[in-house]
């Protein structure tokens, strides 16, 4: 059967303006880092891209290494855009990322320009695309040379495989510098993509206050501290959790399963329970109070999870007390 989308989509979502450009990108945008690999069901994959866009969602993020295996995201993704997208694709904001290790020997892994060329272009095959709207350096390479890696940032616009550029995992004095040659090559730097929750609070030390300065969009991952910011661990550590699925990839160590942090999550949960949302609903909303926030990415296996944070766009403001109570639990 033809997919047609839901043709009040664009009235579901709210849309902020990415940094200084004419971009702008939904409140919530859905991110393909698990849940789209071969072990993955392909049908249950259509229909998280499909809610998604019936609601709005009109931003894809990707990566050369999403899987698993490294690549099968992208392959996964490359199958239904063909189906079932591609009619639409003037509407889609569709990103990727080079960085890690995606092939052996010295050319694919970091930041050389050899690798972000060759990657994109296997990324581009993957997903059966002419380009991408933003392509990212996944994080910092501590021996390529950042003008190195920036000039190619460029070439690939230059090429017209990517429209915009941004980086990903950079600290504020990193993103600073790549800023300002991205710059000084004509090529703006459009978005900064960071690891952001109520538990993992990193960019607050200096990193926002650069990309407001710079006027850079910034967009978030793993607002839901890998599913701690739900309701999967009220009441301890389910055996379909990602601590169980996915403990050797990196996701979730039980190292953060602890019993403060559980005991932290209940409070919270009460704090979401007065403010009629899920917790999940109010850690991704908690982000998206500061207008520096250009979106957050939500990883979903399934619809109703999709579903369950668009809502979270309703209600995005906290009273003081809120905050105050919210900073309270965080920090005893």
């Amino acid at each position: 059967m033809t997919y047609i989308p839901d043709s009040n989509r664009y009235f579901q979502m709210k849309y902020r303006r990415c940094g200084n450009s004419g971009i702008k990108l939904p409140l919530i945008s859905l991110g393909l880092w698990q849940n789209f690999g071969k072990i993955d069901d392909l049908e249950n994959c259509r229909d998280i891209l499909h809610t998604a866009f019936d609601n709005g969602i009109t931003h894809f993020d990707l990566a050369n290494n999403y899987g698993p295996p490294p690549g099968a995201a992208e392959e996964t993704f490359g199958k239904i855009f063909k189906e079932d997208f591609k009619y639409y694709r003037d509407e889609l904001i569709i990103s990727s990322k080079a960085g890690y290790t995606m092939w052996e020997g010295p050319y694919g892994d970091f930041g050389s320009k050899k690798y972000l060329v060759a990657s994109l272009d296997q990324s581009l095959k993957r997903m059966g695309l002419e380009y991408v709207d933003i392509f990212y350096h996944h994080r910092p390479d501590p021996e390529t040379p950042l003008e190195e890696t920036m000039e190619a940032l460029r070439l690939i616009v230059q090429q017209g495989k990517a429209l915009y550029v941004g980086i990903s995992n950079y600290n504020a004095q990193e993103s600073e510098k790549a800023i300002e040659m991205l710059r000084q090559l004509g090529v703006p730097c459009l978005i900064h993509q960071a690891r952001y929750s109520m538990f993992d609070r990193w960019v607050e030390n200096g990193l926002l206050n650069v990309l407001e300065k710079e006027k850079v969009g910034c967009i978030t991952f793993s607002s839901l501290a890998q599913g701690l910011l739900t309701n999967k661990y009220l009441n301890g550590i389910p055996e379909d959790s990602r601590i169980g699925r996915h403990l050797q990839n990196g996701a979730i160590t039980e190292s953060q399963v602890t019993e403060p942090i559980l005991n932290k999550v209940k409070q919270l949960n009460e704090v979401a329970k007065n403010r009629n949302q899920s917790l999940a609903q109010m850690a991704l909303a908690w982000i998206l109070k500061d207008n520096r926030i250009t979106s957050v990415i939500l990883g979903a296996s399934k619809i109703q999870q999709v579903k369950e944070g668009i809502e979270a766009i309703k209600n995005i403001g906290f009273t003081k007390e809120e905050a105050d109570k919210i900073e309270f639990i965080l920090h005893q």
